[in-house]
C-alpha cells in the first residue's frame, strides 16, 4: 500500500493524514475535518485498501469488505475513479464499484457477490442494500470500515434521516457479527466531533489540524451598487450579485484568469454564462468558447467533459453550481467568484478553497445578493474571518424522522427492546403510536412490521414527507420531476415559472388530488415568487427565561399557512410587474420554535407607540430569519416566522421563528442558544444599511406573506436595542458591534394592526 502510495508521487504523508490512518487501524472511529485540497480522501483510503488487501488473501478473496457513501452520485463517481487508479499496482485486490440508481441490473448481482470497495449514497442504502440486506449478507458479514465523506451536507432534517439509515446499518451488521469503523471526512466546520457523533450514534475520535502547505488567499467582499430602480414599496434596488458576477467573470477570463463563478441555482449558473459569453464577444468573438455552464442535470458525459476542458485549461471561465463545490477534483483555478453567501461558513471555505489549489496564490470574490445576511457580512468581514464555521445541525429525535425508520428496521429484522437504544431515547413515545396506527405488532418480545408493502417507501429521506407531486408536461404526457408535498403550494401553484435542465416551463394547473402540475414550455421575462398568510398557535413551552421583562421561550408549535397569491419578478432587475391571486387550501405544520415577547414597559423605553408596533416587530422578524443561517446551518427557506402585535397565547406581542418541517429541524433550537449573539447581529444588519426605510438589504423578505407590509425599519433597531440591554449572558458573544440606535435619521410611521408571516 505504501508503495502504491508512492507510486502516485506522495513520499510522505501530511501530520493529519498519518493520524486519521492510525486512528482507523486502531478501531477508532475518526472525523478528519481540514480545509479543501488537504487530502481528505488519501487519509481514510491508505487504511482501508491496505485492510482489503490483507482481506484478499481469504479463501474467498473477501476477508474485508469497505462501505462508501457520498451525498451525490458525481462525487462516488469521481471518487471510484481515484481507487482505481491508486489501487491499480495493487492488482485486483482492491474490487471498487459503484452501486447507485444509474447501476444496470446486471451488474448489481456481481456488485453484491465480489466487489469489496462499495461506493454508493445514503438513498440508495435507506431503500435498496438495507432492506434487501440478506441478498448483502457475504458483504456486510465483512464490513470493516464505512466511510461518510463530506459528511458536513449531513445536516436538518436530511441529516437527521442519514443519522436513522446509518444506526439501521450498525444494527444489521450487527446481526452478521461486524462492528465496522466510521471514518468521516469533513469541509471545516465546528465540533466536528459532535456531529459525527450525533451523526453515527458512536464516539467519534476528531482530527482537525490541517497540516497541508497553502499559498495566500486574498479575499474580497463585493457589494453591488444601488440602481435608479424602484421595487416593492418604493424600496431601492440593488445591481444583481448575477449582473455582477457576470462582469466579474467576463472581466477575469478577458485577463487569462481561471475562474469558477459559484451560483446557488441551475438558472443563475446558465444566466451568468449566458451574459459572460455574450459580453465577451464584443471584446474578442474567440474567447466565447472559453466560457461555460456546468451544473446538475448535465449527462455525466458532458460534466466530464466540462471537468477535461477546465483541468487543460481550453476552459477558462465556468459559472457551476454546487455539483461542482462537493469534492470533484478541480486543480489550477487562479480566482473564485461566489455569487451570493452560499448560506454556511463551511460552504463559503470550500468554494473558495477551490482557487490555489496548486499551492500558489489565488483570490476569492463574494457578491453580495440583496438580502440583509450578504448586507450584514459585508459590512461586518470578522463575522465570516473570525468567527469558526458553524455547528452542524441535525435532530435525529425528530419524532416524524424517526417513526418511519423504526418501521423500516422492524421490517429489516424483528425489533427488539435492547434495539432501543441504539434509536434513542424518541422510541419510548413514538412505539405506542405506531403499535396504534397499526404499523408495528408486537409479538412476545419483538415488534413487527404488519404491511405488505415496503417500509423503506415510508419516507423520501431528502424530501419532507408526504406524496411528491409530479411535473408532467401537458402535450407529451413527459414526467419532468418531482417536487415535495409541502412545497408544492408555493413552487408549481397555477401561474408559477417552474426551470428544468435550463429550459423555463408556465404551470398550467395543479391538482392537489391527484398530486400533479401540469406545465407548458414557454419563455416567460419574469420569475414567480409565492404569498402566503400564517398564523401559529403555542402547544407546549419546553424552556423559558426571563428576557428583561418579557421572556425568550423554546417550545412545540403549530402553524397554519395558506398560499394566496403570487408575484411575478421581472428578471434581471427584479421589479415587481403584478400580483395574482390564488386558491389554495391552508396546510398545518407541527414543529418546534423559538420565541420573545415584550412587555409595555420595554416598548415605552424603546419610543414603540401602538402606530409603529406590527412594522417594528415585522421589521425585526424578517430580519432575524435572514440572520440566522449565520448561527444555525440552514437556509432561509428552512424557517419561518410570524410576529403579532398581540399574540392569543402570550398576550403580549410575540415574534415567532420556526423551523419548516415536520417535528423541527434543530434550527430553532440553536436559535434560543445562541439568541444574544443572534439578536445583536439582527440589530447591526437593519442598522448598518444604508436605506432610509428598509429594502431587500435589510427589513424585507422575498417570501412574506404580507407584501412586506407594514415595515418600520428604525422602530425594528430601537426595538433590538432595548431588548439586547437586558439580554442574559450567553454562551458566545455574537458577531457586530452595538451601534448608536438612534444614529438613524428621520422617522416615519406605518400603519399596522395583523400578524405578519416572514
Amino acid at each position: 500500500m505504501i508503495a502504491a502510495v508512492q507510486e502516485c508521487g506522495i513520499e510522505h504523508p501530511w501530520a493529519h493524514q498519518a493520524l486519521a490512518a492510525e486512528h482507523a487501524l486502531d478501531g477508532d472511529s475518526v472525523v478528519v475535518a481540514t480545509g479543501t485540497a488537504s487530502g481528505k480522501s488519501l487519509a481514510y483510503l491508505v487504511p482501508v485498501l491496505s485492510t482489503l488487501l490483507e482481506g484478499s488473501r481469504a479463501p474467498n478473496g473477501r476477508g474485508a469488505t469497505a462501505l462508501y457513501l457520498s451525498p451525490t452520485k458525481a462525487l462516488a463517481a469521481d471518487q471510484c475513479r481515484s481507487v482505481k487508479e491508486l489501487s491499480q499496482p495493487l492488482g485486483t485486490a482492491v474490487r471498487p464499484a459503484v452501486y447507485d440508481g444509474d447501476t444496470p441490473y446486471e451488474e448489481r448481482e456481481w456488485v453484491r457477490q465480489y466487489a469489496n470497495y462499495v461506493l454508493t449514497n445514503p438513498d440508495m442504502l435507506h431503500r435498496g442494500i438495507l432492506p434487501s440486506h440478506p441478498r448483502w449478507s457475504s458483504f456486510l458479514k465483512s464490513l470493516k470500515y464505512v466511510v461518510i465523506d463530506e459528511c458536513h451536507t449531513y445536516r436538518g432534517v436530511f441529516g437527521s434521516h442519514v443519522a436513522q439509515v446509518l444506526r439501521r446499518l450498525r444494527r444489521v451488521c450487527a446481526r452478521y457479527g461486524s462492528s465496522p469503523v466510521f471514518l468521516l471526512a469533513s469541509a471545516t466546520a465546528a465540533e466536528p466531533a459532535v456531529a459525527a457523533r450525533r451523526l453515527t450514534g458512536l464516539p467519534v475520535v476528531e482530527v482537525a489540524d490541517d497540516a497541508s502547505p497553502r499559498g495566500e488567499l486574498v479575499f474580497a467582499l463585493w457589494e453591488p451598487p444601488l440602481t435608479e430602480l424602484h421595487g416593492e414599496k418604493g424600496a431601492p434596488v440593488r445591481r444583481t450579485a448575477t449582473a455582477e458576477t457576470a462582469d466579474l467573470l467576463t472581466d477575469l477570463t478577458v485577463q487569462g484568469v481561471r475562474s469558477v463563478a459559484f451560483v446557488r441555482s441551475r438558472r443563475g449558473a446558465e444566466l451568468i454564462s449566458v451574459i459572460a459569453q455574450e459580453k465577451l464577444a464584443e471584446v474578442d468573438r474567440s474567447l466565447v468558447r472559453r466560457v461555460a455552464a456546468y451544473r446538475g442535470g448535465y449527462l455525466p458525459e458532458e460534466r466530464r467533459a466540462l471537468e477535461r476542458d477546465l483541468h487543460s485549461g481550453e476552459l477558462l471561465g465556468l459559472a457551476a453550481t454546487t455539483a461542482l463545490e462537493l469534492g470533484v477534483d478541480v486543480s489550477g483555478l487562479d480566482a473564485v467568484v461566489i455569487c451570493g453567501y452560499p448560506g454556511t461558513r463551511a460552504s463559503l471555505w470550500q468554494q473558495a478553497g477551490r482557487a490555489g489549489r496548486s499551492g500558489q496564490g489565488a483570490l476569492a470574490v463574494l457578491v453580495a445578493r440583496d438580502d440583509p445576511l450578504d448586507t450584514f457580512l459585508v459590512h461586518h468581514p470578522e463575522a465570516l474571518f473570525d468567527r469558526p464555521v458553524e455547528s452542524t445541525v441535525l435532530d435525529p429525535d425528530n419524532p416524524y424522522v424517526l417513526a418511519p425508520h423504526l418501521c423500516a428496521a422492524a421490517a429489516e429484522l424483528p425489533l427488539t427492546e435492547a434495539d432501543l437504544e441504539l434509536f434513542g431515547p424518541g422510541c419510548a413515545d413514538v412505539l405506542p403510536q405506531l403499535e396504534a396506527a397499526k404499523l408495528l405488532r408486537r409479538r412476545t418480545r419483538a415488534w413487527h412490521w404488519t404491511r405488505r408493502e415496503r417500509a423503506a417507501d415510508l419516507t423520501d429521506i431528502r424530501g419532507g414527507g408526504g406524496r411528491p407531486v409530479q411535473i408532467v408536461e401537458e402535450g407529451t404526457g413527459r414526467l419532468l420531476g418531482t417536487v415535495d408535498e409541502a412545497a408544492a403550494h408555493s413552487t408549481v401553484h397555477e401561474g408559477a415559472v417552474h426551470l428544468h435542465q435550463g429550459r423555463t416551463y408556465l404551470v398550467r394547473s395543479l391538482d392537489l388530488a391527484d398530486s400533479v402540475a401540469l406545465v407548458e414550455q414557454a419563455e416567460p421575462p419574469y420569475s414567480t415568487v409565492a404569498r402566503d398568510t400564517t398564523a401559529i398557535s403555542v402547544l407546549e413551552t419546553d424552556t423559558e427565561i426571563p428576557w428583561g421583562a418579557g421572556r425568550l421561550c423554546y417550545g412545540s408549535v403549530k402553524v397554519t399557512n395558506q398560499v394566496v397569491s403570487f408575484l411575478r419578478r421581472r428578471l434581471i432587475s427584479g421589479e415587481v410587474l403584478g400580483e395574482t391571486k390564488l386558491d389554495l387550501p391552508p396546510r398545518t405544520l407541527r414543529t418546534r420554535a423559538v420565541w420573545w415577547t415584550v412587555t409595555e414597559d420595554q416598548l415605552d423605553e424603546a419610543r414603540i407607540n401602538p402606530e409603529i408596533l406590527g412594522g417594528s416587530l415585522h421589521a425585526a422578524e424578517h430580519a432575524s430569519i435572514g440572520m440566522l443561517p449565520l448561527f444555525a446551518t440552514c437556509d432561509r427557506w428552512d424557517i419561518g416566522g410570524v410576529s403579532v402585535p398581540l399574540h392569543p397565547d402570550t398576550l403580549l406581542p410575540t415574534v415567532f421563528v420556526y423551523d419548516g418541517h415536520p417535528g423541527g429541524a434543530g434550527f430553532a433550537e440553536r436559535a434560543f442558544h445562541t439568541a444574544r449573539a443572534w439578536l445583536t447581529a439582527t440589530r447591526e444588519a437593519i442598522a448598518s444599511c444604508e436605506c432610509d426605510a428598509g429594502c431587500p438589504s435589510c427589513i424585507q423578505s422575498p417570501k412574506c406573506g404580507n407584501g412586506n407590509d407594514p415595515l418600520h425599519k428604525r422602530g425594528a433597531v430601537r426595538l433590538l436595542t432595548t431588548l439586547l440591554r437586558e439580554a442574559p449572558e450567553p454562551p458566545e458573544e455574537g458577531p457586530g458591534t452595538e451601534a448608536d440606535a438612534d444614529a438613524l435619521p428621520g422617522e416615519t410611521a406605518s400603519a399596522s394592526g395583523r400578524g405578519a408571516g416572514g
